[in-house]
């Protein structure tokens, strides 16, 4: 038997503090119950970036089950250097049929009763963040209230 390989390292990008608007439902489609969440704004910090959160992107989730929703997040974000920064994140929040509920009403839920990861693809014009177009990215979250709150990780 060998060894297992080492994981690979995680380095800190940035902290997303992403605010959302109430949720619009869309019902029970043939893949799930849909629901679509406006992103209103925010802000966010890394040790080589920071600055806002555009308005005008949206969550499309698909609540799979009473336990499983998946996420696909499109938003921008621009830098205090004037730099903007493409968002497509996707991902999954699974947790008891009783705290996904309480999520879905807006309610705060404990971050350790919810498992909440995603890879966000970053993709950017800006020449000093060129490298964010040939990496990929982790992020464990929370869902607060009127808030999503990210670590983003470059994943090396």
């Amino acid at each position: 038997m060998t060894a297992a390989p080492a994981a690979p390292p995680l380095t800190f990008f940035a902290h997303l503090s992403v605010q959302v608007d109430a949720a619009h439902d869309l019902g029970e489609a043939p893949d799930g119950h849909r629901r679509l969440v406006p992103l209103t704004g925010g802000r966010f910090e890394g040790p080589e970036v920071r600055g806002t959160v555009l308005a005008g992107g949206a969550d499309h989730q698909v609540l799979r089950t009473a336990t499983l929703t998946e996420l696909d997040a499109r938003y921008a974000l621009e830098t205090d250097r004037g730099e903007r920064i493409a968002v497509h994140n996707t991902g999954i929040r699974s947790g008891s049929p009783e705290d996904i509920a309480a999520l879905a009403r807006g309610e705060e839920v404990a971050p350790e009763r919810v498992h909440f990861r995603s890879f966000p693809r970053l993709t950017t014009a800006a020449p000093r963040l060129a490298r964010i177009n040939e990496r990929l990215f982790v992020a464990p979250g929370r869902r607060r209230p009127h808030s999503v709150e990210l670590d983003l990780f470059l994943l090396g």
